[in-house]
């Protein structure tokens, strides 16, 4: 049984409805992190399970038990923030142990738990130092620290590293995944970056528009998205659409084109999707597993790779190559569609 369930959640402000008959699910031990744009839900569905507020209809169950009305202060939930929410006036010794004087833990126990974490997190040494005396980082592991140190039944992490810097936060994620990882606590983290939501969960939940489009592994989700919202979100911009022949696994594009698959899929009307470095451009003439001709209309020079927007006569593609073959615009081209890395929808 999962530790923790959403059944059939409707949720909002006032008359606007945000989560509509959302189910969710998290077992014991996992980091989950909920995925999407500004907007879609993620971070109503955190607030309600920590308690900050109620549904409109739907059940939340936490370890067997109904927590739809328990009070937030009766949730033994550990929260971290965006902004850190660290007591400005209290050294960081003081921020840490507060979650342990509030549950009326020993004065000795507090300082032997205090201490044990801070050395967990590398924060040793920085007992009687306050917040503004250190730097994002710093005060972001304070900040983990303090919700770990109660021991949590459950993690919440809203959006904890978009103040840091790009170098930072790849740190910090690495060092939430190794803290996770170390006392196998149960976790649920929003974000709205892919790089980093991947990098660190069990699971993700893309959501859009108040449901889940999908839930699964960050490799599930990444090689195998399930509907075109999912797609797109995860890199694939090149799309078109198929009909089915007589032959297995061999479709026909719009143009009359046969695109052959490595794996087919039930469906007259299919959509089909491939990354842009799934693709390899060869010049016109050449011969090519899935040939579309087409022609440069753009050539943006990224680095490392070439970046080529070629029309076809099923649509515009996206393809990204290395340096060794270089194109101009108006350049005619055949595309190559890699079989295996076409996707279907």
């Amino acid at each position: 049984m999962a530790l923790l369930e959403l059944q059939n959640i409707t949720a909002g402000y006032d008359n606007n409805v945000i989560l509509k008959d959302l189910n969710f699910q998290v077992e014991k031990g996992e980091l989950v992190s909920l995925l999407g744009s500004s907007g879609c839900g993620k971070t109503t569905t955190l607030r309600l399970i920590a308690g900050f507020s109620n549904p409109m209809d739907g059940t939340f169950i936490f370890d067997g038990k109904d927590y739809t009305q328990v009070p937030l202060n009766k949730r033994n939930f550990g929260f971290v923030f965006q902004s850190y929410a660290l007591f400005p006036h209290m050294t960081v010794f003081d921020n840490v142990a507060f979650g342990l004087k509030m549950r009326k833990v020993s004065p000795e126990q507090i300082q032997k738990e205090v201490a044990d974490m801070l050395e967990t997190v590398d924060l040793k040494g920085f007992e009687n130092r306050f917040p503004k005396e250190m730097s994002g980082g710093q005060r972001q592991r304070v900040a983990l620290a303090r919700a770990l140190v109660i021991k949590p039944d459950l993690l919440l992490l809203d959006e904890p590293l978009s103040n840091l810097d790009a170098k930072l936060r790849v740190k910090m994620r690495v060092e939430i995944r190794r803290l996770q990882q170390k006392f196998g606590f149960t976790a649920i983290y929003v974000t709205h970056d892919q790089e980093e939501c991947f990098a660190i969960s069990d699971k993700v939940a893309i959501m859009n528009h108040g449901v889940i489009e999908q839930m699964d592994s960050p490799s599930a989700i990444y090689n195998h998205p399930k509907t075109e919202f999912i797609a797109h979100f995860v890199g694939f911009e090149n799309f078109l659409d198929l009909k089915r022949t007589e032959e297995a696994n061999v479709y026909l594009a719009a143009d009359g084109s046969r695109v052959t698959v490595t794996e087919g899929k039930e469906g007259d009307a299919l959509k089909a999707c491939i990354r842009p470095e799934d693709i390899q451009i060869v010049p016109a003439g050449t011969d090519a597993v899935n040939p579309l001709a087409g022609e440069v209309m753009v050539s943006t020079f990224l680095g490392k790779r070439n970046q080529y927007n070629v029309r076809t006569a099923v649509g515009e593609f996206e393809v990204s190559t290395d340096q060794e073959s270089v194109y101009k615009i108006g350049d005619q081209v055949v595309l190559s569609l890699t079989p295996n890395k076409i996707i279907l929808l």
